[in-house]
């Protein structure tokens, strides 16, 4: 006979599903375990029980504050986030389910737990203790997966690893694994708690510390305005396709190239060096920096034996002779170097030395840029025969 409706519902969900853990402090990564809880569970009941162990080590967040904390970050399970001081084992949890009169319960925990949990809770089932008594048909323990502690992700995020950011004073990376849906001001008050429960200062003044990967460099470049414009000519990598840029996206740029259109990210595209104004219009001239500070007659007979070098044998020694305008250029020492010198003075052969280390280093760097000249010269004339 059925006594009350009560006991009506809980025969019906004679199985339960729980997770016992410590969430100290919780992290996006607990939502995914959760989220799996509730998948696992379907229409059986599933709770969630959080552990009241304190201390300066692992725990520094108290109960009551862990529960809070839980409830806010994730609103969708706040019912399902018990608040009970008398469970402070495992087992006592154990020992109310079966008073409840549920015949079997599933917990479900991370993939290092699985085996430990197995062992313990099947041990005492049927057995009194100083815990009280439970008797299940059935105990089981679902696994909600493996960390990956090298993960840079939610996947590998760790009570341990936030609990370090909180102690290095980095709020930024701290925050980043905090619940989707805690607010700033509610993450302030978790990486705060944590904070106190080690032992340190709170903190109200929160810097940004920011590391961007190479491709955030680029993105940081270009909405700073100093990597592409309107107008500027590119190169498509994959391709070498040649082209123009019509529209800048916010991480994309549009290129048009002989009435074709490419929509590229910025890390597809390579920017082409402009040429200088004086000579622009010559075929494959050099870009603006090879012409820098000379007068245009000088510019022109500059350009034109860059085109003739590139024609000849990278054995060929005229093709490493200084170009019009190498010949006068200086190289400004700088201010350190003044200052050694003012203070220890340089002999005759020390100046002989060093001028004839100075040329050597110069008539190196010429052979290295001629090499590249060449080699573009050759890269800019395959590609406007491609595009004839």
């Amino acid at each position: 006979m059925i006594n009350s409706f009560k006991n009506f519902l809980v025969e019906e969900e004679k199985t339960l599903y729980f997770v016992w853990g410590r969430m100290n402090p919780p992290t996006a990564g607990h939502e995914k375990l959760l989220d799996f809880l509730k998948a696992k569970a379907g229409n059986n009941p599933f709770r969630i029980y959080l552990t009241q162990t304190v201390d300066d080590e692992k725990n520094p967040i108290p109960f009551v504050d862990k529960i809070k904390f839980a409830r806010k970050g994730f609103p969708q399970y706040a019912r399902q986030i018990m608040m009970d001081k008398k469970l402070k084992t495992l087992l006592d949890a154990l020992s109310l389910f079966h008073t409840e009169g549920f015949k079997r319960v599933v917990i479900v925990a991370g993939s290092d737990r699985v085996r430990e949990y197995d062992v313990l809770l099947n041990k005492y089932n049927g057995k009194k203790g100083r815990h009280g008594f439970y008797n299940f048909s059935k105990i089981s323990v679902e696994s909600a997966g493996e960390r990956d502690p090298d993960s840079k992700g939610v996947d590998g995020v760790s009570g341990t690893k936030l609990r370090g950011f909180a102690s290095d004073g980095d709020f930024t990376q701290f925050a980043q694994y905090m619940p989707k849906k805690l607010s700033n001001a509610d993450a302030k008050a978790v990486y705060n708690a944590v904070r106190k429960g080690l032992g340190l200062k709170e903190q109200k003044e929160f810097k940004n510390k920011i590391t961007f990967d190479p491709v955030d460099n680029v993105r940081e470049s270009y909405v700073q305005g100093e990597l592409f414009d309107i107008g500027d000519s590119v190169v498509i990598k994959e391709s070498d396709v040649v082209g123009t840029i019509k529209i800048l996206g916010p991480n994309y740029l549009i290129i048009e190239s002989n009435g074709v259109t490419y929509r590229k990210w910025l890390t597809d595209v390579e920017l082409i060096e402009k040429q200088d104004s004086d000579i622009k219009d010559r075929d494959g001239s050099q870009p603006a920096k090879y012409h820098s500070g000379l007068k245009k007659s000088t510019k022109i007979k500059r350009d034109a034996q860059f085109k003739k070098q590139a024609k000849m044998s990278d054995d060929n020694p005229a093709a490493y002779k200084p170009a019009p305008g190498d010949a006068k250029a200086k190289t400004k020492p700088s201010k350190h170097t003044l200052k050694f010198k003012s203070m220890y003075g340089e002999s005759e052969n020390e100046k002989l030395a060093k001028s004839r280390i100075d040329r050597e280093k110069k008539a190196d760097s010429i052979r290295h840029d001629r090499m590249l000249d060449r080699a573009r010269m050759r890269d800019t004339k395959k590609t406007n025969k491609e595009t004839k």
